[in-house]
């Protein structure tokens, strides 16, 4: 019975790691980002499937060399022609072509393309002590939590006077 028992859970818990496993997602050989850009913008180029170096070329910049297992930027021409789509060719060091497209944008767009790492600034409160035990009461005041709340801390203290005077009467016998 025990070695069924043993068999089940280990079938049961093989099962749950299965099921919660991230299914495998399929990576882009080839990537250009932003797929549409303006003329001058900038594009992030990488070569996810490349196990080594690969360039990168288009009729809108210059052929550009991607690390292995990293990215590069390259500038697009700013006679790039509005609505155009053109073809960026990229070959591995190994050889293996392929090509992504990027699409010149029709009119003009308040973000220039490469999304750019900005440095915020935050604001923290003076620290004020740790909040241990609230349990989720800071911030909301809900009356009929603290008449509950009221009404359990005065049910317990009616119970403790009534059991130490229970005592102190037993004894005085």
């Amino acid at each position: 019975m025990r070695a069924i028992g043993a068999a089940s859970a280990a079938l049961l818990g093989a099962a749950a790691l299965a099921l919660t496993a991230p299914p495998a997602a399929a990576v882009d050989p080839f990537v250009v980002s932003p797929s549409t850009v303006n003329p001058g913008g900038r594009v992030v180029l990488s070569a996810p499937g490349c196990s080594g170096t690969a360039m990168a070329s288009s009729g809108v910049f210059d052929t550009v060399t991607i690390p292995a297992g990293g990215s590069t930027m390259a500038t697009v021409d700013w006679d790039a022609r509005r609505g155009a789509v053109y073809t960026v060719s990229f070959t591995c060091a190994g050889g293996s072509p392929g090509s992504a497209q990027l699409t010149i944008a029709s009119a003009r767009t308040s973000s220039t393309a490469v999304p750019t790492v900005t440095r915020t600034t935050t604001v923290t409160a003076a620290p004020s002590g740790v909040r241990g035990g609230l349990g989720g009461s800071v911030g909301t005041w809900n009356a009929g939590e603290l008449a509950a709340g009221g009404a359990l801390v005065a049910a317990a203290t009616a119970g403790t006077v009534y059991v130490v005077r229970r005592r102190t009467a037993s004894r005085r016998h």
